[in-house]
């Protein structure tokens, strides 16, 4: 096998990364680290189910994709991905960003009390603008002045203390490069343990800048304790179906606006105490709907990924932002699962635009 022509971010890397995270859990259960006390065998059952929805999911796209031919015409989104406007909306999120660092009148990343009022709307805005709007403006107009915009974004993001949105950036961004530029792959590496090392050191300080916590963990430590304990919560979804009958997917979709936050449905059902709990990417749809609607989200993942993967294999350009976009997401989602509006909106938006510029050829 030749390891250049190994493709390190086709979709099924995620299959791999949560065999990884179930490692990682079971490395916190065997240290019993903070009273972790592992998992039914059931669990890994319907994460095996799980991951096999999302495969067949991914093939079913690839045949479908091989038996209907069809092209892109890029140029019907030519307005609205000019580099003028990509760069306007880029600084756009970064400005809102920044007023919403000014409204909360000081740095989350070193306060618990200002991370807990830290997601604004303003906040949302400059997300939902700042992370498409770089990508694409990186995949389809690569200039060396541009990832200065990326690095400042970047530390904005950071200090809202938040790792998920600090690594989403990251990890598209590199997607992003890895596909537009031949990246050796000592660089390839390197950036791969950066990001690593970025996870445990926001998440690290996030958690002992929180005046009330006490915890002792270092690190590593820490990064194997979260990865059991949501694996615990996900154990207690798959023991408690049905249990929020719909509720979790109506908040992620409305409670933004109603200040309800999803995770904390999540903690409330599973821990029985209101707490903001992440329950893997398999849990909510259990806890909402049961095993089928897992099964289904899972295969309807599968096969979009699958399709945004082969579209910017061969049209490149803005496609391989999109892609790069929902690919990182998804890779979050392997720990705090789909319970973010957000990035429902860029999975939204991103099928629009290719819809619109797809053409079905006779």
């Amino acid at each position: 096998m030749n390891i250049k022509k190994v493709d390190i971010f086709n979709p099924l890397i995620l299959v791999i990364l949560v065999l990884v995270y179930l490692l990682f859990s079971f490395i916190g259960f065997e240290f019993h680290l903070k009273e972790l006390v592992g998992i039914h065998n059931y669990t890994l059952f319907v994460v095996f189910l799980g991951l096999m929805a999302y495969i067949i999911g991914f093939f079913i796209s690839r045949y479908l994709l091989s038996r209907y031919d069809f092209e892109i015409n890029e140029s019907k989104l030519k307005s609205v991905t000019t580099e003028k406007v990509l760069l306007a909306v880029v600084i756009l999120g970064i400005l809102f960003q920044i007023i919403n660092m000014i409204y909360l009148g000081g740095i989350p990343l070193f306060s618990g009390y200002l991370k807990a009022k830290a997601v604004t709307r303003i906040w949302l805005a400059s997300y939902l603008l700042f992370l498409p709007s770089i990508n694409l403006l990186l995949a389809k107009y690569d200039d060396k002045k541009y990832y200065l915009l990326f690095i400042v974004g970047l530390m904005l993001f950071v200090l809202t203390g938040y790792r998920t949105t600090a690594m989403a950036i990251v990890l598209s961004v590199f997607i992003t490069v890895y596909y537009t530029k031949d990246l050796p792959w000592k660089y390839i590496i390197i950036s791969l343990a950066s990001i690593f090392l970025l996870l445990m050191v926001v998440g690290y300080v996030a958690v002992k800048s929180i005046e009330w916590q006490t915890w002792t963990l270092n690190p590593l430590e820490l990064l194997f304790y979260r990865a059991g304990y949501t694996l615990q919560v996900l154990d207690h979804a798959v023991f408690m179906q049905h249990s929020t009958n719909g509720q979790l997917l109506y908040n992620t979709l409305m409670g933004f606006f109603k200040s309800t936050d999803p995770r904390v449905i999540v903690g409330s059902t599973t821990l029985g105490y209101a707490h903001s709990t992440t329950s893997t990417i398999f849990g909510p749809a259990l806890l909402d709907f049961g095993l089928w609607a897992m099964l289904i989200q899972m295969f309807v993942l599968g096969f979009i990924l699958k399709l945004f993967y082969d579209v910017q294999r061969e049209y490149k350009s803005i496609f391989i932002g999109l892609y790069a976009m929902l690919l990182a997401h998804t890779i979050i989602w392997i720990e705090t699962g789909p319970t973010d509006l957000v990035i429902f909106l860029f999975f939204i938006v991103s099928l629009i635009l290719l819809a619109y510029s797809a053409h079905v050829k006779k």
